[in-house]
């Protein structure tokens, strides 16, 4: 009774001093310049999204967020598939969308306008049964190879970072496990928790200690759009301060994913992740 009421009175307050972005017509046409929302959608991503497997239906938080966008926008939403982050990000050159739900990443910045993130997600490495590496701190050495996910967000992290592991690519998450067992590798990068489901189909192999970097999850529109952004912006923070991003992660299942802290200097409260 005490929690609920401590949510009624954090609601209230939330609804007296933060309103819904308001859509100017500037921003609308810049996200949706074609009459419907074009959002890409990473389905490499199996924390962010599903599809149906009898009726190839799409969903999953960043699929049930460009719905709401869309909705705000009072436009209809047409979800453009890709496989890949990196597939997702190389596609703003050829103008395939117009939104897109993609990890934050400096390489992708230069050409993309993106949001502070929704969500976020840890990212660390597998290692195999009987190694002996144990932490983070110990997979940068000589001789060390690490499967990735090619032009992942930690892809991208590592190949700036590492100064002395070797990185070896694979197209998705799953070919990246198959390149991992299959190679011997010595360590799989990859986000924290699809990393612990790879755990239980590979006996004895375990996750490290330690964080290799933590990924924001963020939506962006190409470069020049700058009415639009500011709005993804505004709809970002809004959906934190209401708890609609904590509901959507709840909605669908998800554990190891969570709200990012609201933008430096908003004026709004936090209702989603227990903060009042």
């Amino acid at each position: 009774m005490i929690r609920t009421a401590i949510a009624a009175v954090g609601l209230a307050f939330l609804a007296a001093c933060a309103s819904t972005p308001q859509v100017t017509p500037a921003a609308r046409a810049e996200l949706a310049p074609t009459g419907k929302l074009r959002v890409g959608i990473n389905f490499g991503n199996v924390l962010l999204t599903r599809k149906d497997p009898a009726t190839g239906a799409a969903g999953g938080i960043a699929v049930d967020l460009a719905h709401e966008l869309g909705r705000r926008l009072a436009v209809p939403v047409e979800i453009v598939p890709f496989g890949s982050a990196g597939q997702l990000a190389g596609a703003v050159k050829t103008g395939a969308w117009d939104v897109a739900f993609l990890g934050v990443e400096p390489q992708r910045a230069n050409e993309i306008s993106f949001t502070a993130p929704y969500a976020e997600t840890e990212s660390t490495y597998l290692v195999p049964a009987g190694s002996k590496l144990r932490n983070v701190a110990d997979v940068d050495r000589e001789g060390v190879r690490i499967a990735v996910v090619a032009k992942s967000a930690y892809d991208l992290y590592l190949s700036r970072n590492l100064q002395h592991a070797k990185l070896e690519r694979a197209r998705g998450g799953a070919n990246a496990f198959k390149l991992f067992v299959a190679g011997k590798m010595d360590a799989l990068a990859g986000l924290k928790p699809v990393l612990l489901n790879f755990a239980g189909k590979l006996p004895g192999s375990r996750v490290l200690d330690g964080r290799l970097a933590v990924v924001g999850q963020a939506i962006g529109t190409p470069r020049g759009r700058d009415a639009g952004a500011k709005y993804l912006g505004e709809f970002v923070e809004d959906i934190k301060a209401s708890g609609l991003a904590a509901q959507t992660i709840e909605k669908n299942g998800i554990r190891g994913i969570t709200v990012a802290p609201l933008e430096q200097g908003s004026s709004r409260v936090q209702i989603g992740g227990g903060t009042y």
